[in-house]
């Protein structure tokens, strides 16, 4: 059975693990490393938090750990459970308990989570992103002569605007995304340097927001046998947790490919059209 993983905060239960008797030696900091060290062998990890025990529990801590795949986390559970792992003493591992009455929906990575996300299932040189467009909007839309020679200083914020995409050339996909950021200007004394720096600060943000919204139309999908998929999804769709019932009627994973379109890259976004290319995932016992 295949497994979609988005590019989302995981919400799932089946992706959260609940770790218990963890000894009241070491540090809550020195835990969360040795945790972080023996789970994310299991597979890529969005978190690890360590709590102290209630007071009626007595001296201890717990843990939460938080999978980006429900089949990592269940791996890891079946295998550390009842395990001394790292002290002394065997630790309880549970799956989180489901509320299927209780809906969340997924938010969205940020770049940074995005990029650690795709490195970890395509690899470091399995997808690239490429700017097609980032432009300055905080100029007025007229300007006359004696506007052109005011100072930027003079201006009350910064706004830059991105377009890009972010290729998988194995997958022959490409996803696009846009962002857009502006940066206030409180202080009209600041000097050019400083001027400077938050310019290249709000380009930078424009630019994180704009591969972000790229990678939101993208799916990673898990095959039971390891191998890889893309899955393409318009902007239109709404990104949510599909259980793992859903999953199973998983039959098509479509990917998509730009069409050359002929134009220059600052033309070539409102032009996107994608050709679809399917095929099918096989159903495991």
């Amino acid at each position: 059975m295949a497994e979609l993983v988005p590019f989302a905060v995981p919400t799932g239960s089946d992706k959260t693990l609940l770790v218990w008797e963890l000894s009241s030696g070491p540090t809550a900091e020195a835990l969360q490393h040795s945790l972080f060290t023996v789970f994310s062998q299991f597979g890529l990890l969005y978190s690890v938090r360590v709590f102290p025990n209630a007071a009626v529990a007595g001296p201890g801590f717990y843990a939460v750990i938080k999978f980006y795949s429900a089949r990592d986390a269940h791996r890891a559970q079946k295998a550390c459970n009842q395990k001394q792992l790292f002290q002394k003493s065997p630790v309880k591992i549970r799956l989180g308990t489901q509320h299927k009455a209780v809906q969340h929906n997924a938010l969205a990575l940020n770049s940074s989570r995005c990029q650690e996300l795709a490195n970890y299932y395509f690899g470091f040189n399995g997808w690239s992103k490429r700017i097609i467009k980032l432009q300055d909007l905080s100029d007025p839309e007229e300007e006359t002569e004696n506007e052109d020679m005011v100072a930027p200083l003079q201006r009350q914020s910064l706004k830059f605007f991105c377009a890009l995409e972010v290729v998988l050339p194995s997958y022959e996909c490409r996803s696009p995304g846009v962002g857009m950021a502006e940066e206030p200007l409180d202080n009209l004394e600041e000097g050019p340097l400083s001027l400077l720096m938050k310019r290249k600060k709000t380009q930078k943000l424009a630019i994180q927001k704009a591969m972000t919204d790229a990678f939101q139309k993208l799916q990673i999908v898990v095959l039971e046998s390891g191998k890889i998929a893309v899955a393409y999804r318009s902007c239109e769709e709404v990104t949510d947790a599909r259980t793992e019932e859903e999953l199973q009627d998983l039959i098509q994973v479509s990917c998509f490919s730009r069409k050359p379109c002929g134009q220059g890259e600052e033309e070539c976004l409102s032009d996107f059209s994608f050709e679809e290319q399917e095929f099918t995932v096989p159903e495991l016992d």
